[in-house]
C-alpha cells in the first residue's frame, strides 16, 4: 500500500510538473487570447451570477454545442471562430468554475456590460470589473510562469474587445433616452472608459488589439421595432450616437498609437459591413438583412426567445483576414502573427 502511495505521489508530481513545462513551451508556440465585452462576445460568463441577462435556455445553443452555453447564440460566437483560426481551443468564460490556466487565454464578456459602470448595473459584469479580473489573471499568470515568461505571453496575446452597444442602447429602451445636447460629453465619458481599460491593459504588457465599431446600432432589429411602422426605417438617433462612437473611437486608436510604443491595433468597420449585408445579401449569403431569426413583432424585434447569430463566422472571418476596407491598420491574423 505504502509503495503504491509513493508511486501515485511521484504520478501525480510528473504529470503537474509536464502541465508546467508544457505550459511553459506553449510560449514559443502560440499566442494568447483575451476577450472582453457584451453579449457578442460572451461565452456563458453571465450563467455564474444572479442576473436575468442569460442565455441559459433553448433555443440557444441549439446548432453547434446542442444545448444552451450561456452564449446569446444558436452556436458559435466570433471569439469562438477567431479561436479556431488561430488554432486554439474554445476560450473558456472567466467564472466557469475549474483550474484554469489562463495559458491560451480567458473571456471576460459579460452579456448586456458596458463600458459606463452604470449600464445594467447590477445585472452584469461592467468593463471596469472585467479589467480587474485580468489583473486577477495576470498575477496568477506571474506566478505560474514566473514575471519573464509571463510578461512574454501577455505582450505576444490578442486583446479583442467590443463593447459600447448597451451604453447608448439601454437607455433608449428604457424610455430614457440620452438628451441630443448630451450627446458629446455622454460619448466621451464611454470612450474615455474604454480607453482607459486599454491603457489598463497596456500597462500590463497588452500591446495588441483587436476593436468592433458599433455601425449602425438603429437598425438592429429590437431597436428598429422602436420606430413607427409606417416609417419602415432604422431608429436614427441611436445610428447617430454610434457614429459619434466609432469615429470618437478610431480618432482615440490613432492617438494611443503615437504615444504607446509597440500598441497595434485591428479596427473594424462594422458600418460597411452591416449596410451591405443588408443591402447586398447575396455578398454574405444571407436570405434577410433587417429581421432578427429569432422573436416576436416586427421585425422580430421582441426579445421573446433566443437568437440565431447568422453574421458571427463573417464577421470574424473579415475580422481575420479582412482588407482595409473593413479592417486596419491591421487584421488580427497580422496581429496573431506579430512577435
Amino acid at each position: 500500500m505504502e509503495s503504491l502511495r509513493f508511486l501515485l505521489c511521484v504520478f501525480l508530481l510528473c504529470a503537474n510538473s509536464d502541465i508546467q513545462i508544457r505550459g511553459h513551451d506553449l510560449l514559443k508556440d502560440h499566442v494568447a487570447f483575451f476577450i472582453f465585452g457584451d453579449s457578442i462576445f460572451d461565452p456563458g460568463n453571465n450563467n455564474y451570477f444572479n442576473t436575468t441577462a442569460q442565455a441559459n435556455y433553448p433555443p440557444y445553443g441549439e446548432t453547434f454545442f446542442k444545448y444552451p452555453t450561456g452564449r446569446f447564440s444558436d452556436g458559435r460566437i466570433i471569439p469562438d471562430f477567431i479561436a479556431e483560426y488561430a488554432k486554439l481551443p474554445l476560450i473558456p468564460p472567466y467564472l466557469q468554475p475549474g483550474n484554469h490556466q489562463f495559458t491560451y487565454g480567458v473571456n471576460f464578456a459579460s452579456g448586456g456590460a458596458g463600458a459606463l459602470v452604470e449600464t445594467n448595473q447590477g445585472l452584469v459584469i461592467d468593463l471596469k470589473t472585467q479589467i480587474s479580473y485580468f489583473r486577477k489573471v495576470v498575477k496568477l499568470l506571474r506566478q505560474n510562469l514566473g514575471d519573464a515568461k509571463a510578461k512574454t505571453l501577455l505582450s505576444r496575446a490578442v486583446y479583442l474587445i467590443m463593447i459600447g452597444t448597451n451604453d447608448y442602447g439601454s437607455p433608449i429602451l428604457a424610455n430614457s433616452p440620452v438628451p441630443k445636447s448630451l450627446w458629446d460629453e455622454f460619448v466621451g465619458m464611454v470612450i474615455g472608459n474604454l480607453t482607459a481599460s486599454i491603457e489598463d491593459i497596456y500597462k500590463l504588457r497588452g500591446r495588441k488589439f483587436g476593436l468592433l465599431s458599433l455601425g449602425q446600432l438603429g437598425c438592429r432589429p429590437i431597436l428598429r421595432v422602436l420606430v413607427p411602422a409606417n416609417l419602415s426605417s432604422c431608429y436614427e438617433e441611436a445610428t447617430a450616437l454610434a457614429d459619434l462612437h466609432d469615429r470618437a473611437l478610431s480618432k482615440a486608436l490613432q492617438e494611443l498609437q503615437s504615444r504607446l510604443k509597440g500598441f497595434k491595433y485591428a479596427y473594424q468597420n462594422m458600418t460597411l459591413f452591416l449596410s451591405e449585408g443588408v443591402n447586398d445579401l447575396s455578398k454574405y449569403g444571407l436570405k434577410e438583412g433587417k429581421a432578427a431569426c429569432c422573436g416576436s413583432g416586427r421585425y422580430r424585434g421582441v426579445c421573446s426567445c433566443g437568437g440565431k447569430r447568422g453574421l458571427t463566422d463573417k464577421i470574424a472571418e473579415l475580422m481575420w483576414s479582412g482588407n482595409s476596407s473593413v479592417i486596419g491598420p491591421y487584421n488580427l491574423k497580422e496581429l496573431f502573427s506579430t512577435y
